[in-house]
């Protein structure tokens, strides 16, 4: 049965939420039905009950004077009234029985006692509300017992009810109980009804979390003087690196279907708005979209910090002695550290370093193996081709390439040593090249290798002595050692992902725990073009691509290599920020000048005179006396999934799509019938 609500003390008569019971009739707003005469409690399934089942309480009912979460005991003795959703009851003896009551804000305990001389019972009452029901609870703030309080933020107290009222009864066959952590419903069950799921405190206080770090955000950049604007979300498709959603829309042209893009970014419109003059600085929480697969820290959908500054630095000529960063766009740097510490202060009780350190991407990819290297852990990576014999070092060298090794180390690396081992002895272990020392291949592990094997002639497999001692190599240390051109390509090598492989199955062993520590890095001068992209190359079919987006400034160091066609030595003034080895932004200096521009697209990236028309109103705006500019993105849901400590951004997104970019909840992407396509000038297949 639904026990809706019980707001009379009369022995006979109990008034519900939706009519009046007494011992012989309940009269509704749909009619009268006939009961059992003498019926006291409507504690049973009758044809009635299941006629009502389901109907709210649609008239006054009293406002609340309280959260669920704002109790203390400064509040004992108070008259309160609490709204929220009804807990599963927790018998402490025969006459008494406690009920949480929990909305956004947090739980409160409630304390029902069981009535005597036929007094309402509201331990029968609310012990026939179903869980997760909508419920107004009225009472007074009482101590718990010194015995029993706890050190969560209502601990102390609980109310005792004396009346309560049903507002909205829950179905008994919910598809699962958010309150039920323990008995977890699997991810897909969740999504599907995500508006159950964000009943958990786990994620609404990820969402309030998030929404404060929203505000201080925006309390930092207004400080600072920057103008939130906001930018258009339907544009034209351009080819700036990656997929798109497609638009269609009804209005054609020359009888031909048009579309709009779905905004992979507001590259282009906060560029125009620097352009313009009229803004200095400009910021937006800004929805981005992009057709890509969807992984743990992506989805089709998301949101970014983007900003843009006029008149930022095009670097210095003075040589960079304490900091690294030799680049441009000092003062997006300075904005942006500002922000993050403010948010590690305010939110995480954390005060972060007066400078956030620099590493140059090269630098990145041959100690880390990575572009976004996690520093919370040692195991660089070394360059050991010097330490080869003198016939081998000059083979390598000869081709442009470096021998490079991964070691760890029994007597540094405890942590790692086990995971090493068993990852050497795993059935990959042949693709990582990597091998444990021990007694019977001190003297010769190098040849042991099967791939050293492959990169040298039969007649140089000669191990120097002195390799071992070069090395400091000990009986038990692992060792991985691969081959690779001098100029690093992408984002990562194949010892920077053993290195990551070697943490995570020593985390999953229990050896190994990152630390709480944030570690926070920037990585600069990345090459301004790649062909080492694949999310690109079906863009640019071959020909080069920018590493960010093509509007990126190359240092002013290489503009010259870049003209006289020595595209691969070009740095770009190109900046990402990187937090514990997630990537969590990434901007640059703008090209401002119309004639570089211009060659980027034509000489370089090899555009098309179709495609470089999508770009026609910024090299016009280039032209009108553009000031040198640069912004940045910061990935607000990969910041978010971070500061909740959570492997995945649907942590903190209120409606997520799923890994594949579906959506169970709304049922999305879906077909569209063939009536409406027509009038977009679509055609099914």
């Amino acid at each position: 049965m639904r026990f809706l609500s019980l707001v009379s003390s009369a022995p006979r008569t109990t008034q519900l939420a939706y009519g009046t019971y007494s011992s012989s009739k309940l009269t509704t707003s749909s009619g009268s039905l006939r009961l059992k005469a003498n019926t006291r409690t409507f504690c049973s399934y009758s044809r009635a009950s299941e006629e009502l089942r389901g109907l709210a309480h649609c008239g006054p009912y009293p406002s609340r004077t309280h959260t669920c979460g704002a109790l203390t005991a400064a509040d004992a003795g108070s008259r309160v009234v609490l709204t929220g959703w009804l807990q599963p009851g927790r018998q402490a003896s025969k006459n008494v029985v406690f009920f949480p009551i929990r909305d956004s804000t947090g739980t409160t305990q409630l304390l029902a006692i069981r009535a005597r001389d036929g007094a309402k019972d509201v331990v029968s009452g609310l012990s026939d509300v179903p869980p997760e029901s909508t419920v107004v609870i009225e009472g007074e703030v009482t101590l718990r017992p010194a015995k029993s309080q706890r050190p969560d933020p209502t601990g102390q107290i609980e109310v005792l009810i004396d009346n309560f009222t049903v507002l909205n009864a829950a179905d008994r066959n919910m598809p699962f109980m958010p309150s039920d952590t323990e008995n977890l419903a699997n991810e897909d069950l969740r999504a599907r009804y995500r508006y159950l799921d964000l009943r958990r405190p786990a994620l609404s206080d990820n969402l309030r979390k998030r929404s404060k770090v929203a505000q201080l955000v925006r309390s930092v950049l207004h400080d600072e003087d920057f103008l939130e604007v906001e930018t258009p979300l339907l544009l034209k498709s351009s080819p700036e690196g990656a997929r798109e959603f497609i638009v269609p829309t009804r209005i054609s042209s020359d009888s031909e279907p048009s579309f709009y893009a779905l905004s992979q970014s507001p590259q282009q419109p906060k560029q125009l708005l620097i352009c313009s003059g009229g803004v200095d600085k400009y910021f937006q929480v800004a929805k981005c979209f992009r057709d890509e697969d969807g992984r743990k820290d992506r989805q089709p959908e998301f949101t970014q910090i983007d900003m843009e500054m006029a008149f930022v630095s095009w670097g210095t000529k003075e040589p960079v002695t304490t900091d690294k960063w030799r680049i441009g766009g000092h003062e997006v740097r300075d904005v942006v550290e500002r922000i993050v510490k403010r948010i590690w202060r305010d939110v995480e009780r954390i005060t972060l370093p007066e400078r956030f350190p620099v590493l140059t991407y090269q630098e990145a990819m041959s100690r880390y193996g990575s572009d976004k290297p996690d520093t919370r852990f040692g195991l660089e990576i070394l360059d050991i081709t010097h330490l080869l014999p003198s016939t081998l070092c000059e083979a390598v060298e000869g081709d442009g390439d470096i021998v490079e090794c991964l070691i760890v180390r029994r007597s540094e690396d405890t942590p790692f040593i086990c995971a090493a081992e068993e990852l050497i002895q795993s059935d990959a272990s042949h693709k990582l090249t990597g091998i444990t020392i021990t007694q019977d291949n001190h003297s010769n592990w190098l040849f042991n290798i099967p791939a050293v094997g492959q990169w040298f002639s039969p007649t140089d497999v000669i191990q120097d002595p002195k390799l071992n001692q070069n090395l400091r190599l000990d009986i038990g240390d692992s060792i991985w050692i691969t081959r690779r051109k001098r100029a690093p390509e992408g984002g990562s090598t194949i010892l920077g992902q053993v290195r990551l492989q070697v943490a995570d199955k020593a985390h999953s062993r229990g050896e190994y725990t990152p630390t709480t520590t944030p570690h926070f890095l920037w990585v600069t001068e990345f090459p301004l073009f790649t062909h080492a992209d694949e999310d690109k190359d079906f863009l640019a079919h071959g020909r080069w691509s920018s590493s960010h987006h093509p509007f990126t400034a190359p240092m002013w160091q290489d503009i010259e290599a870049m003209y006289s066609g020595r595209i691969a030595s070009v740095r770009g003034q190109h900046y990402d920020l990187v937090l514990n080895g997630v990537e969590i932004g990434g901007g640059s200096v703008r090209v401002h000048d119309p004639v570089m521009q211009e060659y980027i697209f034509s000489n370089v990236l090899q555009l098309d005179d179709k495609e470089k028309a999508s770009f026609d109103h910024l090299l016009h705006a280039l032209k009108c006396g553009a000031p040198p500019h640069g912004g940045i993105a910061l990935g607000f849901d990969r910041l978010m999934s971070i500061l909740c400590k959570t492997p995945s951004i649907r942590d903190v997104i209120a409606f997520p799509k799923t890994s594949a970019g579906t959506d169970p909840l709304f049922k999305s992407p879906a077909p569209v019938n063939k009536e409406v396509l027509y009038q977009y000038g679509i055609q099914a297949r």
